[in-house]
């Protein structure tokens, strides 16, 4: 009987060590793909935000996802501003790396040599000025009835971050979760989208992209795909292939956590509708959508503080950053982190359709022609990456201009031209809590009224 268990310890042995190897050696993309969102999350909150690396990991990756997410572990190099996980503490290696202005980029193989800390934006952003109004300054003079909604913790909705109201151009009431602030730079998601394609209008407006364009891409060239037209990306209707279920191994999740040049996998699907078509959400196609303005430009430099100078300096949007891939393309599908208040800057700029203190920003219509609903999603989705129809139950009427920016997480902006009002609900708040932002939106409209 002892030689027995003898053999049995011996061969769990055996396999555990086995098991490790595999693991250290070959692990499979599923825990590649945890490890560098993990390490992709907790750098942009630390660096970005100033949050707590362990709450992070904690609140952000581990509570609303995977369970294999929770035997990830972090560390966080100070000096060089990077996170590494891996799971169970040594397989796995996700890497991301921090840089001012730049935000965070993960970095598939863990080569930090190819991001030299000059390789940065300088920041100009202050303190705001308290003595102006919003959105010139940061004064703010809530409503009590609207203040009285968005307090609401059952219309708020679970893990609420941020909640900003904009009505006639002023703030009118706001909130935010334990934790967090007015200057808490907030992730929004695939409501990064939506100012990708206010980047493109800027673009155009230049004289530097045309949305009839084709030929695109040079690897489309001799090939079907070279008749997709600009537009047909900016509707979601191009006919690429791709899978946007962020359940596994898709690829979405491949693409924003191990590949580093995420417009290349995107442009290398295959075409599988006919161009103008179909409609299919793919953030792949917003990161094409990244790539085509920035090559526009003569340098890489130009391209990275265009956002900036062009659009969020204007806006006085200072906390907001667009992170890019390893390649250098910011990721214009998921990646931009701003303030509450900032990501209602933008909201408020849509709502005057591209104008900011009387300076037509965005080419005349361009807003109009964003939220025009293609016939391809069947009224849902916008001609420029908004949507048409709102999240939630669409039993609970809303006005019929309403159209929206959403986040996968529950980050939503609800923009209704006909009240001049803006909604931006920030939070994370995954689905399947079953929250639905339109209770809030129909309250908040019915306090107006």
């Amino acid at each position: 009987m002892r030689k027995v268990l003898k053999w049995l310890a011996g061969s769990a042995i055996a396999l555990i060590a086995s098991a490790a190897a595999w693991l250290a050696v070959s692990p499979p993309e599923l825990l590649r793909i945890g490890d560098a969102y993990a390490a992709k999350i907790v750098c942009s909150n630390v660096f970005l935000a100033g949050r707590n690396a362990s709450q992070v990991l904690s609140e952000d990756v581990q509570a609303p996802g995977n369970p294999l997410l929770r035997f990830i572990r972090v560390s966080v190099d100070d000096a060089r501003k990077s996170v590494t996980a891996r799971i169970f503490g040594f397989a796995a290696p996700g890497h991301a790396i921090y840089r001012e202005g730049l935000g965070c980029t993960t970095v598939a193989d863990g080569d930090f040599s190819a991001f030299p800390g000059n390789r940065q934006l300088r920041r100009r952003s202050g303190p705001g000025d308290e003595t102006k109004p919003w959105p010139e300054g940061d004064g703010v003079v809530p409503e009590p009835a609207l203040q009285s909604v968005v307090q609401n913790d059952t219309l708020a909705g679970p893990g609420i971050r941020g909640l900003v109201v904009v009505r006639n151009g002023r703030i009118v009431a706001e909130r935010y979760g334990e934790g967090f602030n007015r200057n808490t730079p907030l992730l929004g998601w695939s409501m990064t989208k939506t100012v990708t394609a206010a980047l493109i209008g800027l673009r155009i407006r230049d004289g530097r992209m045309a949305l009839d364009r084709t030929e695109l891409m040079p690897q489309w060239r001799n090939d079907p795909r070279n008749s997709i037209k600009l537009s047909d990306l900016m509707g979601m209707q191009s006919g690429l292939e791709f899978n946007e279920d962020y359940g596994s191994v898709t690829d979405v999740t491949r693409m924003l956590f191990l590949e580093g040049d995420m417009a290349g996998f995107a442009a290398d699907k295959p075409l599988v509708a006919a161009p103008g078509k179909n409609f299919s959400y793919s953030s792949g196609t917003s990161t094409l959508l990244s790539h085509l303005w920035m090559q526009t430009f003569d340098s890489t430099r130009e391209a990275l503080v265009f956002p900036r100078v062009t659009l969020f300096r204007p806006l006085g949007m200072n906390s907001a950053v667009l992170e890019p891939d390893a390649h250098g393309t910011f990721v214009g599908s998921s990646y931009m982190y701003a303030t509450a208040r900032d990501w209602a800057r933008f909201a408020l700029f849509l709502l005057r359709g591209g104008r900011w203190n009387d300076q037509q920003i965005l080419p005349e219509g361009y807003v109009d022609f964003m939220r025009t609903p293609t016939s391809a999603s069947k009224g849902a989705y916008g001609e420029g990456q908004v949507w048409t129809e709102g999240p939630g139950n669409k039993a609970i009427d809303l006005p019929g201009d309403a159209y929206w920016m959403q986040g996968h997480d529950g980050q939503t902006v609800m923009i209704v031209p006909s009240l001049d009002l803006a909604v931006v609900r920030l939070g994370l708040t995954p689905s399947s809590l079953g929250y639905d932002v339109r209770t809030l939106d129909a309250e908040i409209i019915k306090a107006i009224r």
